[in-house]
């Protein structure tokens, strides 16, 4: 079986985010690291070398494939700043992006240009469905 590409590190998400030229960017990292701490209960972590992450759960999938993955996260990357949501984006929970604010995404990405772009307390509830939604999937043992 492979091992995870990507794990919780030591490494420091101060020192991450404070390696950005981009001032907005980071300005951007520090308020979503406030934003997910509050949502979530949990201190940021580094998630492999470019992935902020939040608390942890345990998956394992029909194929058993198994591994560990943060509960919430998002990537500062130079195009666009990833946010990592486990719930349906797509589907259940589009209309919760119709109010979002100027986006794009993906199958359990949202790629934001900048925080201004977008409303917090929408951020927020996707965060809360994609806790909800790991934690009734993936549930403790």
């Amino acid at each position: 079986m492979t091992k995870n590409k990507t794990q919780e590190t030591d490494s420091s998400v101060t020192d991450f985010i404070n390696s950005f030229e981009n001032e907005q960017k980071r300005k951007d990292s520090f308020e979503l690291i406030r934003i997910f701490g509050e949502v979530s209960g949990f201190e940021p972590k580094m998630w492999g070398p470019s992935i902020i992450g939040f608390g942890s759960y345990h998956y394992k999938y029909d194929s058993g494939h198994e591994g560990d993955a943060p509960l919430l996260g998002f990537s500062p990357r130079k195009a666009a700043i990833s946010l990592y949501f486990s719930c349906d984006v797509k589907g259940q929970h589009g209309g919760l992006l119709a109010q979002l604010g100027k986006f794009k995404n993906g199958k359990s990405c949202v790629y934001i240009n900048k925080l201004s772009d977008v409303k917090e307390d929408v951020i927020k509830a996707l965060a809360k469905e994609s806790i909800r939604f790991i934690q009734e999937k993936h549930p403790s043992k």
